[in-house]
């Protein structure tokens, strides 16, 4: 693992960016304990900025903070995953809005490029690599239509549903051909600068997510508290 010691960013900001991403990719999984002297001996750094990363990532409410256990990575239930999707729901909408608006010709012609490269398969390679594009596409939305704040919500958001959602294939609730004509009407909106249609289109697009989502956790038959 890269010795954090030795950069010059803020140590306890790039500790905090680092567990985020481990979390992200889940080197360190929901419900799984967060051994901080070892953290901080991989790293390359003292104890004190892994602690401060770590509260951190609590008031994300990414990390649960046991008194005389320790720091854990949260386990998220299916409620909180249910609820996550309607809270993307309304905040991308936002940032779709936005971004109509905002978005400038340059921005227009790198947003038509996404999805146009990638296969659409049922196999495993195939899958992920949209997945990948999945995720490229909506950072590309934050950044043109987000701020500060916005960003880092929606980050937290996207780190808790990837991570979560490790038992769908590329972290995706529906298949790319459910999907991917949504993502050309959110581009055609947005291309279009209709504020009214982009927001709709990407609230559709989560809402699909969201229902398909509840439909898997109730034919599960687990609890979810």
């Amino acid at each position: 693992m890269k010795n954090l010691g030795a950069t010059h960013e803020n140590l306890d900001n790039k500790v905090y960016k680092q567990l985020k991403s481990m979390i992200f990719d889940q080197k360190l999984k929901p419900g799984s304990k967060i051994y901080q002297e070892k953290l901080a001996e991989d790293l390359g750094i003292s104890r004190t900025p892994v602690v401060n990363a770590l509260k951190k990532l609590e008031q994300e409410h990414l990390i649960n903070a046991i008194p005389r256990r320790g720091f854990y990575v949260r386990h998220f239930s299916k409620d909180e995953m249910i609820s996550i999707f309607e809270l993307r729901e309304a905040l991308e909408g936002l940032v779709a809005r936005r971004a109509s608006i905002r978005i400038t010709g340059k921005q227009i012609q790198k947003l038509q490029k996404f999805f146009k490269s990638v296969k659409i398969s049922d196999d495993i390679d195939s899958i992920e690599k949209y997945a990948e594009e999945d995720r490229r596409f909506h950072n590309f939305l934050v950044e043109i239509g987000g701020d500060d704040l916005l960003s880092a919500i929606l980050e937290t958001y996207s780190v808790i549903a990837f991570s979560y959602l490790v038992g769908f294939r590329g972290g995706l609730v529906r298949t790319p051909q459910e999907t991917l004509p949504e993502h050309m009407a959110i581009i055609d909106a947005i291309t279009k600068k209709d504020p009214n249609g982009a927001e709709q289109a990407i609230r559709i697009h989560f809402s699909r997510s969201r229902e398909k989502l509840a439909k898997v956790f109730e034919t599960s038959g687990e609890e979810q508290h």
